[in-house]
């Protein structure tokens, strides 16, 4: 028995893979885009719009649950990109055999997030036990969050289509 595949055989299976990749991204696009539409119309997505609705507030509880909201919708987006990166990124690796910029990639996304919990982890404990401690930590997370999808966004990761 021949162990080795002839050239078109291989040709077919890249074309079949690179088929069932994009289904499954079709797949997994059309089940995200409900989740991400979940939030309500009048939610704030960005610190500006809750200090804006909080202006004339004098606690601070309810700026903390208008960021909390926007820590969701953030998260969702940011989510969003990485699938987004990780499925492209899938996809290249089946057509060249390379899988480390995927890996690279994944362990990039894991050493964003353990960078920001301690970054916004240090300003908390420079505020607390004094009222604002949770303001400031939730301020940080959405704007590192932020700038981790303005990046995401930039960098394109897609094989150009033949």
């Amino acid at each position: 028995m021949n162990e080795h595949f002839s050239n078109t055989e291989l040709i077919s299976t890249r074309a079949y893979n690179r088929k069932m990749i994009r289904n499954k991204m079709l797949i997994a696009s059309a089940l995200l885009y409900p989740i991400l539409m979940i939030a309500p119309a009048h939610a704030a997505k960005n610190i500006a719009e809750c200090q804006q609705q909080n202006a004339d507030k004098i606690s601070s509880a309810p700026m903390s649950r208008c960021l909390d909201g926007v820590i969701s919708f953030v998260d969702r987006e940011l989510q969003t990109w990485v699938n987004l990166h990780t499925f492209n990124l899938e996809e290249k690796a089946l057509t060249n055999g390379r899988y480390s910029a995927l890996k690279m990639f994944k362990r990039s996304q894991n050493n964003f997030i353990t960078y920001r919990e301690n970054d916004c982890r240090w300003q908390y404990l420079v505020i607390s036990p004094e009222r604002g401690a949770d303001l400031a930590y939730k301020t940080c997370y959405v704007q590192l969050s932020q700038n981790r999808i303005t990046a995401l966004s930039k960098f394109k990761t897609t094989n150009p289509t033949p």
